[in-house]
């Protein structure tokens, strides 16, 4: 065998247990010695983790970059589950519809209306597209027609806020609430919505229920699966 290899592996073996017996007498000394422990580790952050308990490993890593995700809450997993199915079915941006959803869901806790039917209501008038606009004037996610309800709008600079999706959802559901008063019935309140209250058939309410219908089989799911 070549005698310099012998002689470099030699070298090799000496340097690396000198650095291995090193790093045991650093340690011991960081054991012995609180204060120059202290002062080494402040510098050595790799010989604060051999030195460190178990546990204070553990939290080390839970609170660094690493972490185990959180758990959400039932009603956080419930509003995804609507969003993930509202965007396949009407091949809309999950970003966007999440936004749509959680904001449905504030103001349904608001105005005490269902949030599930905000958003079927949304669904079959403009199928989730917040700029759509109708040949009649109606306007945004909800479909509303500004000139029948100037005054909810006088708060927020006038018709064209209804192109912003939390104005339009946040008007359509106090309109909502407003029929569902007045008629005492979620089907006369959805055809008076719709402007289509002597309609025999409640054919619009009828969409809408089913719609919503719908989106209650995920939300009851989604809340089995929370339990």
């Amino acid at each position: 065998m070549n005698t310099a290899f012998v002689m470099a592996a030699r070298a090799y073996a000496t340097v690396k247990g000198s650095l291995a017996l090193l790093g045991v007498a650093a340690v011991a000394t960081l054991i012995a010695l609180p204060q120059q422990r202290e002062a080494l580790l402040s510098h050595v952050p790799a010989l604060a983790l051999l030195t460190a308990p178990a546990d204070a490993f553990a939290s080390t890593m839970a609170a660094g970059t690493i972490q185990a995700p959180l758990a959400d809450s039932p009603l956080e997993r419930e509003q995804r589950a609507m969003t993930e199915s509202i965007a396949k079915r009407y091949h809309v941006s999950e970003l966007a519809v999440g936004g749509f959803v959680a904001e449905a869901y504030r103001a349904g806790a608001q105005y005490a209306v269902d949030p599930g039917l905000v958003l079927a209501v949304m669904a079959i008038e403009s199928r989730y597209n917040p700029v759509a606009e109708s040949v009649t004037g109606a306007m945004g996610l909800m479909q509303i027609m500004p000139r029948h309800h100037l005054e909810k709008l006088a708060g927020h600079g006038g018709e064209h806020a209804l192109l912003d999706p939390e104005v339009n959802i946040d008007v359509g559901t106090q309109i909502l609430r407003e029929y569902i008063r007045r008629f005492g019935d979620v089907e006369t309140a959805l055809q008076m919505y719709a402007g289509a209250i002597d309609e025999p058939t409640s054919q619009y309410a009828s969409k809408v229920l089913a719609e919503k219908a719908r989106l209650d089989v995920l939300r009851a799911k989604a809340r089995k699966q929370s339990a």
